[in-house]
């Protein structure tokens, strides 16, 4: 750890160690936690910082640059669409406050133009290039105010990808940095595999020296730490560069970066994307940076909707986002893009609110809230869900009907009701005569058809 004499900080008002830039003729790798030919390990030195969460908290999208990564290019009228959805969940909120681009091909600057000339206020559009000049015209033709620029920090990439020393890689960001400062465009330096990062010998100096910049031109120069492998922990105690509140307490307090020009980006390889993310709102990052479904590289990135989600936990309220919005969302994936959630997915996937456990409908039945997780039907627009197998019974069935047609209170379907015993015998002998698959919805619509006809009469009347 690079330490030099310790300094007045003015923000915590106490004496602390300071960090110098320590450019090193070999890369360090930080083997002791990633020996690479070995899961990757939790080391503590039981350093302890304090939450200090923004005021103001947001999320931002990148659905467009690394949600394309994983699958095939959406394209222009699926981005449009999806910009249009994107809105409307944020609702004039100004919550969701961004959505980054791709500029490099023909598609995707027409992507750009066509969301641009909706004009909404949010998302707003900003864009993402390699720290090179060439990729800094492409912002600049198409005169964007925001760009993200890829600023690896890590020696795996710096000396094994780039080829370069440290002092190297940080006078060529520094450059493309400096020259979209002297155009008045907002850099937003990525901080590419910062939890692989020498956190006091580049990190923090690099991000001090942006600072500098940002105050010399009066214009904000914004980080985004990009957690590239989802090594980050939220584990308190964890050493760095592993952990989360530590990268961003030191960010925000030794280098100086105001909460608002600080974004976490993070992959979701160990599991850990959500609870990162919510981790760097509490210890001082303003924004939290997703895409839809969580749909990225690899194992992909923290969902945009989860985010949604945690931002209600967190502040109480919606802010004023439609949430309902989330549903629309999935839908468009599976209806129009053909993308197949897995159905146990949180809040967006078809059986996330779903029951197969007889004692689990019984409770249903008697009232939702003692099996769901909140009044998913007034907030998503998704009503819970009672799938039909071998190990329903009679309670599974009864809150299948009970749900299926809406019914409330004196109306609904008792599972003592004969009708509900015929249908069961029937569903058991189904399975004990070797069936492995669900009821479907049509075959229950027969069997209320055959047992209790006067519920699709009524259902029927209802939809006229």
């Amino acid at each position: 750890m690079a330490h030099m004499q310790p300094k007045y900080n003015e923000k915590t008002r106490l004496m602390e160690l300071g960090y110098r830039f320590m450019d090193v003729q070999e890369p360090n790798l930080f083997r002791n936690i990633y020996p690479y030919n070995e899961i990757p390990r939790l080391i503590f030195n039981h350093r302890i910082v304090p939450m200090n969460i923004p005021e103001h908290i947001y999320i931002t999208d990148t659905t467009f640059r690394d949600g394309q990564q994983a699958r095939s290019p959406y394209t222009v009228d699926q981005i449009s669409d999806l910009f249009d959805l994107i809105h409307k969940l944020d609702n004039g909120s100004g919550i969701i406050r961004q959505s980054e681009f791709f500029l490099y091909g023909k598609q995707d600057r027409l992507a750009v133009e066509k969301c641009r000339e909706k004009g909404y206020r949010f998302p707003e559009i900003t864009s993402w290039i390699r720290a090179k000049k060439e990729d800094f015209q492409l912002v600049k033709d198409m005169g964007i105010k925001e760009t993200g620029i890829l600023v690896s920090c890590s020696d795996y990439h710096i000396f094994k990808k780039m080829k370069l020393t440290r002092s190297q890689a940080m006078d060529q960001y520094l450059g493309i940095v400096s020259a979209a400062l002297e155009n008045g465009i907002i850099p937003r330096c990525h901080f590419e595999d910062i939890t692989r990062a020498d956190f006091y010998g580049f990190v923090l100096p690099f991000a001090g020296k942006l600072m500098e910049l940002s105050r010399q031109a009066g214009i904000p120069v914004k980080i985004r730490a990009c957690d590239t492998l989802g090594l980050g922990s939220s584990i308190p105690g964890v050493v760095l560069p592993r952990s989360v509140q530590q990268i961003i307490y030191g960010l925000v307090n030794y280098s100086g970066v105001p909460s608002e020009y600080l974004e976490w980006h993070g992959h979701n390889d160990f599991y850990a994307a959500v609870t990162n993310s919510v981790t760097a709102w509490l210890y001082g990052c303003a924004s939290i940076n997703s895409s839809l479904l969580g749909i990225g590289e690899r194992t992909g990135n923290t969902p945009l909707e989860s985010m949604v989600i945690e931002y209600c936990q967190l502040k109480g309220d919606t802010g004023g986002m439609d949430l309902k919005v989330i549903t629309e969302i999935a839908e468009y994936f599976e209806n129009v893009l053909d993308y197949e959630i897995p159905p146990r997915t949180p809040f967006v996937g078809r059986a996330f609110n779903a029951t197969r456990a007889g004692i689990h409908a019984d409770g249903l039945n008697k009232d939702e809230e003692i099996y769901n997780i909140f009044d998913t039907t007034e907030i998503l627009g998704r009503p819970p869900v009672v799938v039909i197998d071998a190990h329903s019974g009679l309670s599974g069935i009864a809150a299948w009907i009970n749900n299926y047609f809406h019914l409330q209170d004196d109306k609904k379907v008792d599972k003592r009701s004969p009708a509900i015993q015929a249908i069961k015998e029937w569903i058991d002998a189904e399975y004990a005569d070797g069936r492995t698959t669900v009821i479907g919805d049509a075959e229950m619509e027969a069997l209320i058809r055959k047992h209790l006809p006067e519920l699709l009469k009524m259902h029927q009347s209802r939809i006229e």
